[in-house]
């Protein structure tokens, strides 16, 4: 096994990086903490290292840091519009998103890619399988030669963290097919079409220290796929997920030795009763390692309002202990998001984390909402939109609902200065005077 030097062993060599210093400064930690729990598992920070020299601005994702939102993104065979998916990308960045996975499936897939690598500082994460499933006239026909080689093509062009399904067996097969909706994962069906075509194991599995090895030459960050997770609510915290979650934390054991840092994906459509303890089977079978949940979505019938499906559920797996939030927007289940429901799941989602934050006691978490009562009570309306997490529609909305919106006015537009209770309590509790 060849040792590379990762984030993972510096942390483990008792060392502290320039990465750890600049996680530590943003999330307002002393570097020796955020060294320890990238030794103990606890924390990622992913940081390619050819991403690094074209200005990547390490982030840490991990119980002790903020909530990290994502925003997957991407073209399909649909829709191939380079310069429609970057202007996403940068709305998703602009919006507040602390990664961006490029799920690209239809033409120019290293271009894009490489084009949102060279153009953004924040990681960015990928499926290779998307890629490798592209190239091939059929999943069936792929070979190791085919995943090992895109694998590192990507990696050689400075993608931060990689989801592959490793842990989906082929005994897990007919444990999905008692379910409702079977395998919801794009990768995971992928990978399940090519071990019944050839009655053979996984070979993400068969072939899991060879990718190591790749991942810990580049030192990208594991995200492991779960091929597995549940698509309805009907399908949650079964055996086929659970099994699948049980393997994960073996790999996650095997990665370690490796020097590869790890995260671990997660579902899905969980009920809200459920959530708690699905993140807790988390923690325990797969060794605190970062958990990366897609939602999750607490019902099935929000379709055209996804993104509050999935922020609702966001919020307790992030207070629960969740590290990381994948975004779903409200073109969820029905087609490809434009750029506006890239910013609608985005804002969401962003809510969502830093409600967790707040509750989870992060450090100086509450102090923008402090902020923004402040300027309520003063009737600052623009240190109300700069403190927004988005300034532009709530001026929009405000100076819709204002007779005078260039006036200085101190009540607010929905009571009117009469029915306003922050100025009529003002008067009364100051002893009269106005605000």
């Amino acid at each position: 096994m060849t040792t590379h030097k990762t984030q993972r062993t510096e942390a483990l060599a008792g060392r502290i990086t320039p990465e750890m210093e600049q996680v530590a400064t943003q999330e307002f930690l002393s570097p020796e903490t955020i060294r320890d729990e990238m030794a103990r598992g606890r924390l990622v920070i992913p940081a390619n290292r050819i991403h690094l020299e074209k200005g990547l601005v390490p982030s840490g994702i991990g119980i002790a840091c903020r909530t990290k939102i994502n925003a997957n993104l991407g073209n399909s065979p649909i829709s191939s519009d380079m310069g429609c998916e970057l202007a996403k990308v940068h709305c998703a960045i602009a919006c507040g998103a602390d990664t961006v996975m490029d799920l690209s499936t239809g033409d120019d897939i290293n271009e894009i890619r490489q084009q949102i690598i060279d153009s953004i500082s924040v990681p960015i994460g990928t499926v290779p399988l998307y890629q490798i499933a592209e190239e091939l006239d059929t999943i069936e026909d792929m070979t190791p030669d085919d995943f090992l080689r895109i694998i590192e093509a990507q990696a050689r062009q400075g993608v931060d963290y990689m989801t592959v399904h490793c842990a989906l067996l082929r005994d897990f097969l007919p444990m999905a097919s008692r379910r409702t909706l079977g395998i919801v994962s794009r990768g995971g069906s992928l990978v399940a079409q090519w071990m019944a075509a050839h009655k053979a194991e996984n070979p993400f599995y068969t072939h899991f220290d060879e990718l190591c090895e790749i991942l810990a030459a580049y030192d990208v960050t594991w995200s492991l796929g779960d091929g597995l997770r549940p698509g309805c609510v009907a399908d949650a915290s079964d055996e086929a997920q659970f099994a699948e979650l049980k393997v994960m934390g073996e790999l996650t054991l095997k990665a370690w030795e490796h020097g590869c840092q790890v995260m671990i994906e997660g579902p899905g459509h969980i009920p809200m009763d459920q959530i708690e303890q699905n993140v807790k089977h988390q923690l325990e079978w797969c060794h605190e390692a970062p958990f990366y949940v897609l939602g999750p979505l607490v019902t099935d019938i929000g379709a055209g309002y996804d993104h509050i499906t999935s922020a609702i559920g966001g919020t307790l797996a992030a207070f629960y202990g969740v590290s990381m939030l994948c975004y779903v927007t409200p073109k969820e289940h029905l087609g490809l998001p434009n750029i506006d429901d890239v910013r609608a799941g985005v804002i969401a989602h962003k809510i969502a984390a830093h409600a967790a934050d707040i509750a989870r006691h992060r450090p100086h978490a509450q102090e923008r909402d402090d902020a923004m009562s402040r300027a309520r009570a003063q009737f600052d309306w623009e240190k109300q939109f700069a403190l927004s997490l988005d300034p532009e529609t709530a001026r929009k909305m405000h100076e819709e609902s204002i007779s005078q919106p260039s006036g200085p006015h101190q009540y607010c537009s929905m009571c009117g200065p009469k029915f306003c209770s922050i100025r009529n309590s003002q008067q009364a509790l100051g002893g009269g005077k106005n605000p």
